[in-house]
């Protein structure tokens, strides 16, 4: 090993021990990676990316942005097992108030599934996943990603879980129409109201669409080990999945959309400030984005999109 690289005897290439993994051409020291692992995995609400920049001194917000979602993306396991047993289904929507219709069909907003694991009198594991629709193709794939085949689910009488019965499922209808009453799937309910006590309170409620999948991915992991008495056996399952991770590049992290905007912002100049708060003007991308105004000696705030 020379300059903390592998040599190759045969061909006297160079390689790092990081190659291939999450932590490929880092130019950070891996110890200030594992610190910012046990940051993430020892904070019990989750951790934010101006709070990494405090506690680890990064130079800049967008380091620490960088990473946690690098991290996000490390806390699923690939080809992870489905829920088993009786699980409740339900879905909700992720997005501030907009006007127009309300409940399925909104518009503007995000769809996500929600399948809670029924443990005796609590909630098992959970599975979130997003759906494009709240119609029969796109629930009944979700549930088959997500449950496995003979399992009881409990819905409502919604018309998109109509045919779980044919895909294998022990179909329970538990409220007889879909319309608004008793919460009689408070497994899932309840799962949801954490997901958005989470969102609002954590990340302030300013999550892109387009990152939204990596959220949910990191609300599934915490909530899954809460009850873990070990905070090294987190960190464990996070390193391991990240050294099994491919390199993430971080033009894969920026959402297409935000980019655009906030490059066209620059162009034109119609970035306003509004308190803490930098307003974008005249871009309708329906897109949220972090920033870090150092031109105003602010702190990191979020780029509304109007």
């Amino acid at each position: 090993m020379t300059r903390g690289v592998l040599c190759c005897q045969g061909c006297e290439r160079h390689v790092s021990i990081t190659a291939g993994t999450l932590f490929a051409d880092t130019h950070k020291p891996l110890r200030l990676w594992f610190e910012a692992m046990w940051h993430v995995t020892s904070q019990k609400y989750g951790a934010s990316a101006l709070g990494m920049q405090r506690i680890l001194g990064f130079g800049s917000y967008r380091t620490a942005w960088n990473w946690l979602h690098k991290l996000r993306r490390a806390m699923v396991r690939p080809g992870r097992d489905r829920l088993a047993g009786t699980v409740e289904v339900d879905e909700i929507f992720i997005g501030g108030e907009r006007p127009g219709k309300r409940g399925r069909g909104a518009a503007g907003k995000s769809l996500v599934l929600i399948a809670a694991q029924q443990a005796g009198k609590g909630i098992g594991r959970i599975r979130l996943l997003r759906v494009a629709t709240a119609s029969g193709e796109h629930l009944e794939p979700a549930v088959t990603r997500t449950v496995d085949p003979g399992s009881t689910v409990r819905t409502d009488a919604w018309k998109g879980y109509t045919g779980l019965k044919e895909l294998g499922y022990k179909h329970e209808t538990i409220r007889p129409a879909p319309a608004l009453g008793e919460n009689l799937l408070p497994l899932a309910n309840r799962v949801a109201s954490l997901l958005k006590r989470w969102l609002l309170g954590t990340h302030q409620g300013a999550v892109q669409p387009s990152h939204l999948d990596y959220y949910l991915d990191e609300f599934t992991f915490r909530f899954n080990r809460r009850t873990s008495g070990s905070r090294g056996l987190l960190f464990y399952r996070l390193l391991d999945q990240a050294v099994r991770l491919q390199p993430v590049l971080t033009r894969e992290l920026k959402g297409e959309a935000t980019t655009a905007a906030w490059l066209k912002a620059m162009k034109t100049n119609s970035l306003a400030y509004r308190g803490n708060t930098a307003v974008l003007r005249g871009v309708n991308t329906g897109e949220i984005e972090p920033i870090v105004p150092s031109a105003r000696n602010m702190n990191p705030s979020w780029l509304i999109v109007e």
